[in-house]
């Protein structure tokens, strides 16, 4: 997990401020031949200082960065984000050998959730199969928000991916902040420390600053 001198501070009617080496990096989801999310894309770095300063409005023309776009005219910036810890949200799915909760509050739609014949909210049900629940907790732990989230039986401590604090530039859709990144909203207060959050990017969200899909509705594009 980042120390608390690694944070992405939410500047009013503005960008995202990164501050603490945080390494960032773009990368996208790889798709089968029907189109169902599969895998993560190889990982291409990309330069920055100590501290930089990330587009939130979507209209920048040197996305990722700032360019100060947001100044040109109004948008909605504003945070409407429930504050309160995604275990106060999330619903309980009990499997065999495997619980899964989900808070559909912070979902993303990236889609590695579901294929063309299933769904882990489907599969849960079936995870008596070892197969199945090998494939289901993979399926989980591709969720880059973190909506989806394993636990073993009996025990409070959640399954998580190993991540080094980053964040990934997704194409076309959010930012993929991970490993404890702490994010400071425009009043100065920290939204719960997670391992796996996704922000806005396209300024559309409806749940600013977290993703909720919106990018693919109105056709956000990186460039």
């Amino acid at each position: 997990m980042a120390d608390q001198t690694t944070v992405i501070r939410i500047e009013e009617n503005g960008p995202y401020r990164v501050a603490g080496s945080v390494p960032l990096v773009r990368t996208g989801i790889e798709r089968n031949d029907q189109g169902e999310a599969v895998e993560w894309a190889s990982e291409e770095p990309l330069k920055t200082g100590k501290r930089y300063v990330l587009c939130r409005c979507g209209r920048s023309s040197e996305k990722p960065f700032c360019d100060d776009s947001h100044l040109q005219r109004p948008w909605d910036a504003a945070e409407v984000a429930d504050r309160g810890p995604r275990a106060d949200r999330a619903r309980t799915y009990e499997g065999t050998g495997v619980t899964m909760t989900d808070d559909r509050s912070i979902c993303s739609h990236a889609g590695f959730c579901r294929t063309r014949l299933t769904s882990v909210w489907e599969m849960i049900e079936e995870t008596e199969d070892p197969a199945v629940r090998e494939r289901l907790e993979g399926m989980i732990a591709h969720c880059p928000s973190g909506a989806l989230v394993r636990f073993p039986p009996d025990d409070e401590e959640a399954v998580e991916p190993a991540f080094e604090p980053s964040i990934a530039v997704t194409r076309n859709g959010p930012l993929w902040v991970r490993g404890g990144v702490r994010i400071e909203s425009e009043d100065g207060r920290t939204y719960e420390v997670r391992n796996r959050v996704t922000l806005c990017r396209c300024g559309r969200s409806s749940n600013k600053p977290f993703c909720d899909g919106t990018h693919d509705e109105v056709g956000f594009r990186d460039g």
